[in-house]
């Protein structure tokens, strides 16, 4: 490919090279007048993290109204659009910055296996492998076990570390991008970075749904398990965007997913193909109410403006028991709001059961899982601990992503 159809394949703000203190070029807010277009190959990354995202959900739906269906099923290809789309962008990216001479990525690229490429792109191309790898895998693990009885299943794990190869590779691109460019384009790479780490905690919750239904909301494990990883991606992300609210940001992504797919699905018509029975379904049927993350979000955001100069082991003991005890002071009393009759309706949702729930199980009877006093106390305290080390680990992370620049 000849320098000429490179130049007019790529945006002018990746060709005119200013360099920074670093002596790695950054891009600059415009050319001849006029603000710099995000590269098509960004938003194709950020399309298949949400056609992935979307896809998940649905299937999560699909099997709770339908059961098991074909591996052809729509949710499916939604999935796999995925590892498609990833596969177009890195491909795009490493095939055009190894074979062409002049590419204007080729100075802020890294090289892996005679390939040249951002790193971004390389992480991108595993994911999609390990998601598209994951499709027959899970298609004879059916054909062998039968139905879904867990989402934690070896081919749904396998699919799931291929969609997260896939997330990060596209935050490790766009941060590359954002931290090489100037004012104007950074605000809107900004955007499409705190969008991205949105699906990021959307899926990360997603995937923990066996363990975070309102039924577990008065157990310590469920808020073990929400402070697992949670803190971390939220914290990380707003460091490395040095945007003031974006841990906020995040999590009206996630909320704003949540109540779309919990208003827009039961709209669509579906019944069970499979028995037993246990309730009847008449349609799709969604996940629950969000998490009220938002609060925590926001409490973090105004956390981290004021502890920004402190060691990351103050600030994540600080930052980390905040978010904590703000997420149980919203979650706990709006748990017990969802188990009452006035959260059974299309707002909140808490009446829809698929149909393989037992009519006597505690979920459907609309009660918490039995706990243990002795039990919740040691376990609260080891959530405490997981909250603050996650932060701290956010933190460091944060930081070391603020120089991603290939």
């Amino acid at each position: 490919m000849s320098k000429s159809q490179l130049s007019n394949q790529l945006p002018d703000y990746q060709i005119t090279r200013l360099p920074d203190s670093s002596g790695i070029p950054r891009l600059p807010d415009s050319s001849l007048g006029q603000a710099a277009p995000i590269p098509w190959y960004l938003w194709c990354s950020a399309l298949a993290v949400t056609s992935a995202y979307i896809g998940g959900y649905w299937d999560i739906s699909w099997h709770r109204s339908i059961g098991r269906d074909t591996f052809w099923s729509p949710p499916h290809m939604a999935i796999y659009a995925c590892g498609v789309l990833a596969g177009i962008a890195s491909g795009y990216l490493i095939l055009t910055t190894t074979f062409g001479r002049s590419a204007p990525l080729r100075e802020v690229s890294v090289r892996i296996w005679g390939f040249t490429g951002p790193l971004g792109a390389f992480i991108l191309a595993w994911g999609g492998v390990a998601m598209l790898a994951s499709a027959p895998f899970d298609d004879w693990w059916h054909n062998a076990y039968g139905l879904d009885v867990k989402i934690v299943s070896p081919p749904h794990m396998v699919l799931a570390a291929g969609f997260f190869g896939i997330e990060l590779g596209t935050v490790m691109l766009l941060l590359a991008f954002m931290n090489r460019s100037g004012d104007e384009v950074r605000s809107r790479l900004q955007k499409l970075f705190l969008y991205v780490g949105g699906t990021v905690i959307c899926e990360s919750l997603l995937l923990r749904m066996e363990y975070i239904n309102r039924s577990d909301m008065h157990s310590a494990l469920f808020y073990i398990v929400v402070a697992l990883g949670t803190p971390a991606v939220l914290v990380a992300i707003a460091v490395a965007s040095r945007q003031r609210w974006a841990c906020t940001i995040m999590a009206a992504v996630y909320t704003a997913f949540g109540l779309a797919f919990l208003w827009i699905l039961p709209l669509v018509p579906a019944e069970p193909k499979l028995g037993p029975v246990l309730h009847q379904v008449t349609h799709l049927i969604p996940w629950e109410f969000p998490l009220l993350v938002v609060v925590p979000a926001l409490a973090i955001d105004l956390i981290l403006q004021r502890v920004s100069s402190w060691r990351p082991l103050a600030g994540g003991l600080v930052t980390g028991l905040v978010f904590l005890l703000t997420f149980v002071a919203v979650q706990w009393p709006f748990a017990s709001f969802l188990m009452t009759p006035l959260a059974r309706n299309w707002f909140f949702g808490a009446h829809y059961m698929d149909f393989s729930t037992p009519p006597q199980s505690s979920y459907a009877r609309h009660l918490f899982y039995a706990n243990e006093t002795q039990q919740f106390w040691p376990g609260m305290m080891l959530a405490a601990l997981m909250a603050c080390l996650m932060v701290w680990l956010g933190l460091h992370a944060g930081r070391a992503m603020q120089k991603v620049k290939r």
